[in-house]
């Protein structure tokens, strides 16, 4: 696949309109059937998700900290290769590993002063490449981790705003 082929009419289209390059995702959860199951609808899929094992959940699904890591594992993954292709680096294999620590203690609110979420994140990448110079593979890495749109959002974490919009029925 010639990925720059694929890409240029795109960035043509961005650089003669750039208000066409800025998109919005979306992502819906919704109410499982219990309080520790839900769905999520990416509007092209939906994926079931569960609290973890180590809050009260059955521990047979994703959880949220599950997902996040996939997030990260599957951008940075597809980066990689994207980056490679376009660079034209010979690589054989690209494994991406992501792993994360939480205290759960925290979540739980046990303790006040336990952190809520990732305390850290480690990202690995495995990569199978006989034919590429050790310079193609540290630019390659370089490209990837500047271009990683969910690593890049982790690693400056944008606003987020909350709202609020309740129902509630009449005479209660």
């Amino acid at each position: 696949m010639n990925l720059r082929e694929v890409q240029k009419p795109l960035k043509d289209g961005y650089r003669e309109h750039p208000e066409s390059s800025r998109i919005t995702l979306v992502a819906r959860g919704g109410q499982g059937d219990a309080p520790i199951a839900c769905s999520v609808d990416l509007g092209r899929a939906i994926y079931e998700a569960q609290a973890h094992a180590g809050v009260g959940g059955a521990g047979t699904g994703a959880c949220s900290g599950d997902l996040l890591l996939g997030a990260l594992a599957a951008c940075a993954q597809l980066t990689c290769q994207m980056v490679a292709a376009s660079m034209e680096v010979p690589v054989e294999e690209i494994r991406v590993t992501v792993e994360g620590d939480l205290d759960l203690s925290g979540t739980l609110g046990l303790v006040r002063e336990a952190p809520v979420g990732f305390a850290a994140i480690r990202l690995r990448f495995d990569v199978t490449a006989s034919e590429a110079s050790q310079s193609q593979l540290d630019a390659l890495i370089e490209k990837t981790e500047r271009y990683c749109v969910v690593l890049q959002t982790l690693q400056a974490a944008p606003s987020i705003e909350t709202s609020v919009v309740a129902s509630v029925r009449a005479g209660t």
